[in-house]
């Protein structure tokens, strides 16, 4: 164990009369200083009022970032989903070969190949001109039409097509006439019209039209999916057909819908034919698509899981991404999300390599992810899902850039200014999702072992001009670095140091920002030394926070603004950091001997009230002790002595016992100049110091013993000191916190020491036996908890014994002069220890001396220093 780890009570040295051998007291407590970090709140996080892609204080323009709110409906997709339309028409062919039909990639006719009907050819059955010219549309126009129930409709098997030719020989003429009868759906014909051509087309040939099988599909396996068609899918199909849009659904029903859904994906999945494999596909999404309009969040997420399965892509994965996000946006909708895999399919679509060809679909769908990490029990559930790690992989292939082979960025623009729109768009619901899964204590792990600091640290050296960016990767640290071994792992990032430095400096106005990257690098100062030695050799680093400091420090013209909230904790952060830094000998030397820093830290004393400033005010104090411990001829602090004595003694007054605290500790170190000390006695510092024994607060007497152990150097000031009961009161002192803080029993030891130099102490008999029970290890009562009790008996052995026991020799050698009448004079001419004994011999005499020679007893007596 090492010394530094004793005792976190970090106090100086003070000064100590006769010669200067040191003790291991002396040593242990200059390992230790008396230079403390500082310890302050973390920022607030403030909660937005409304789930958004970007919040209210969001630095994006409103016109051109991505909208949060939108309408969406089954008329929004696309069917098929294979080929989005183009809207351009195909120039006719010159050539007629005979009449081919082929099925496309999601099974049905490719409409590309069909003929248009001629214009002269009359059908009484088609219905008007109107309907009739409808159906002569351009075939790549394929919106959905509004969904219609299908009671007397062609069934939904004749409208998706037949697998094989035995099949479709199956459309009877009955079932295509009572269809056209009944029925104004253009599309229903336009379908009709393609069994038909099929029809006449297979016919013609004299064989079965060609079908396109999968990798590795035989005539076997098409007949098995025919049949899986028939049994497993089909019937589901139609019970879904059934519904209207506008219809009012029970939630009885939707649960049923629901399950069917989930029933109708888990028979695809055991088929191995979810993804795009399945030749029905375009049928399955037509029918999800159109459940869409019955409007209940809770099956729009059913749908969404099996729609997402299906692997669609294109303007029907956008929006599906978007209707994902619109349900998160419902902070009631959360329990929906916990009851389903919905969230595996969301961070499935973020690990597609080629982000950039989904960019606005990706977009929406961490926005969901950031939405729903704001729930505790959801941030959870992702976190165990590895959520940490796949938005920082998907970070890092933002920074990358896209790829030469890349497809057309969804934001419409294929120049590198849209691609990097998207991808900042998309890092800030990155970085705000990460910010939310901080606040969970388990997600520390995940942090420290994907390296997600160097990530984090990337990402704020590469988007330094993106404010939404910028902040939410500050409030990551300054949450993450509260703890110690991710203080250390954010220290190791080599760049950190710098890129703070100089986000202070451009946005230097930015108060949330501003005030996160403060507090967070006086949490690595804190912990690291090398955070001190980088923030200090960074170039123009101590000039970015001093212009900080004046910044902030400036007067607004009005009292209002003097105490607005904001400015003050951004020097509260500012001042700690300080202060972190001044640890560091070769930084708080330098920062001792800088003017502008010790005159600003000296305005606020100056010009903020304690009452009002509180946590200011006393961080500035601390500030200036750690500088006072560097009392060179470089030192300001050492100049301006008078100056700060005077400021100090209004703290001395004041209410807050804290502030006393502190004042008390900076009197300790200045208390060491001889003016200071003659400032002391002069203004009767010294008795309230001495009253500050009675606080029974261990830091507070620890402090008092600091100053009363520095004055009592001067002999004019001992007997001041031993009139006002300080003897008295050091030694009630030892007796109530001794076992408990054996540094403190050290320090009144020597506080002891010093007031006795030159006259006789009242109460001696009471602190011999204080000290020794105190030195008798047997006697004392030690903890139960083995790691407690080795730091209490190391600090026992090291710090205490050695000045207690010569403390305890010096008022032994009192009581045998005042026992066997001798003066001063004469026991210094006693030569040997067995003289005296002769003379007056005690058993007490007798257990002391026989271990110590006349020669150790004379130094002790004349002032060696223990």
């Amino acid at each position: 164990m090492s010394l530094m780890e004793l005792q976190d009570k970090s106090e100086r040295v003070y000064m100590s009369t006769g010669l200067r051998r040191q003790t291991s007291a002396e040593i242990v407590s200059e390992a230790r200083r008396s230079l403390r970090t500082l310890a302050t709140q973390r920022p607030f996080t403030p909660q937005e009022k409304h789930r958004q892609l970007f919040g209210e204080s969001s630095s994006r323009a409103l016109d051109g970032r991505p909208p949060s709110a939108f309408s969406l409906h089954a008329r929004h997709f696309e069917a098929p989903d294979s080929r989005p339309g183009s809207g351009t028409r195909l120039s006719p062919l010159e050539h007629k070969p005979g009449l081919s039909v082929s099925l496309d990639e999601d099974g049905g006719v490719d409409e590309a190949t069909l003929p248009k009907p001629p214009a002269e050819r009359g059908n009484a059955r088609i219905g008007s001109g109107g309907s009739r010219a409808k159906l002569l549309r351009t075939a790549s126009i394929n919106r959905l039409p509004p969904m219609r129930p299908n009671s007397k409709n062609m069934s939904l098997e004749a409208r998706t097509g037949a697998d094989q030719p035995g099949d479709r020989e199956k459309l009877h003429c009955s079932d295509v006439t009572e269809h056209t009868t009944n029925s104004s759906s253009e599309t229903d014909l336009h379908i009709l019209t393609k069994h038909r051509i099929l029809q006449t087309a297979s016919s013609a040939r004299g064989s079965k039209p060609e079908v396109k099988l999968g990798h590795g599909d035989t005539g076997d396996d098409n007949m098995d999916e025919s049949v899986f068609w028939k049994t497993k899918v089909l019937p589901v199909l139609q019970d879904f057909e059934s519904f209207a849009p506008g219809d009012a659904v029970s939630d009885e029903t939707v649960g049923e819908l629901c399950n069917a859904c989930n029933g109708l994906h888990d028979a695809l999945a055991e088929k191995g034919m979810l993804g795009r494999q399945f030749k029905k596909r375009s049928a399955i999404l037509r029918t999800l698509f159109r459940l869409i309009d019955v409007g209940s969040d809770q099956l729009n997420l059913t749908l969404a899981k099996l729609i997402l399965a299906l692997n669609v892509s294109g303007n029907n994965l956008l929006n599906i991404c978007k209707l994902i996000f619109k349900i998160s946006r419902n902070a009631s909708n959360d329990a929906l999300f916990l009851n389903g895999c919905i969230l595996d399919s969301l961070l499935s679509l973020l690990h597609c390599e080629d982000v950039w060809s989904k960019g606005e679909a990706v977009l929406y769908c961490v926005g969901s992810l950031k939405l729903l990490s704001g729930n505790s029990a959801l941030s959870r559930m992702l976190l165990s899902k590895g959520f940490i790690g796949v938005l920082l992989q998907l970070s890092k292939r933002l920074m990358h850039g896209p790829s030469s082979t890349s497809a057309n960025i969804t934001s419409h623009k294929s120049e590198g200014g849209g691609q990097r729109i998207i991808a900042g768009h998309i890092l800030v619901q990155v970085t705000a999702a990460l910010r939310n899964i901080a606040d969970q204590s388990e997600s520390r792990p995940s942090f420290l072992s994907s390296k997600a600091f160097s990530t984090l640290c990337l990402i704020l050296e590469n988007h330094r001009k993106d404010l939404d960016i910028c902040i939410n990767v500050a409030r990551i640290f300054s949450k993450l670095s509260t703890y110690t071994e991710c203080c250390h792992a954010l220290a190791e990032s080599p760049r950190c140091c710098s890129v703070f430095l100089d986000l202070l400096s451009k946005h230097s106005r930015k108060q949330d920002l501003v005030v996160r990257l403060l507090f967070t690098l006086g949490n690595l100062t804190a912990k690291s030394t090398e955070a001190r030695e980088r923030v200090y050799e960074e170039e123009g680093g101590i000039d970015v926070l001093l212009d900080l400091f004046q910044v902030y420090q400036e007067t607004p013209s009005s009292p209002k603004q003097c105490r607005a909230p904001e400015s003050e904790d951004v020097l509260v952060k500012l001042i700690r950091l300080l202060a972190n830094l001044a640890i560091h000998p070769t930084v708080g030397t330098a920062l001792a001997a800088n003017t502008l820093c010790v005159q600003l830290l000296l305005e606020v004393l100056e010009c903020r009230c304690v009452q009002e400033s509180e946590e200011l005010v006393i961080n500035a104090v601390a500030t200036i002790n750690n500088l006072s411990f560097y009392q060179g001829e470089s030192s300001v602090v050492h100049s301006q002595h008078t100056h700060i004595s005077q400021l100090l003694l209004k703290l001395l007054l004041s209410s807050s016992m804290d502030a006393v605290l502190e004042a008390t500790r900076v009197f300790g170190n200045l208390s060491q100049i001889k003016d200071v000390r003659h400032f002391i006695m002069q203004h009767k510092v010294e008795q309230y110091v001495v009253t500050l024994l009675d606080s029974k607060t261990p830091d507070v007497c620890f402090s008092a013993c600091g100053v009363l152990i520095n004055l009592s150097a001067d002999p004019e000031n001992r007997a001041m000191l031993r009139a006002t009961g300080t003897v008295q009161k050091l030694i009630d002192c030892l007796r109530d916190f001794g076992p408990q803080d054996w540094h403190l029993a050290a320090v009144v030891c020597q506080t002891l020491w010093n007031c006795s130099l030159d006259g006789e102490l009242q109460h001696t008999q009471e602190l011999l036996e204080i000290l020794r029970f105190y030195t008798d290890r047997g006697a004392l009562h030690w903890p139960s908890d083995e790691g407690v009790r080795q730091v209490q008996e190391a600090c026992w052995e090291l710090l205490f014994l050695p000045v207690a026991e010569r403390l305890r020799r010096r008022f032994y050698i009192e009581d045998i002069i005042t026992n066997t009448g001798k003066t001063e004079r004469e026991w210094q001419r006693c030569t040997s220890t067995k003289a005296l004994i002769s003379q007056k011999p005690t058993s007490l005499l007798q257990s002391y001396f026989f271990s110590h020679t006349c020669l150790n007893l004379q130094q002790l007596w004349f002032g060696q220093s223990p």
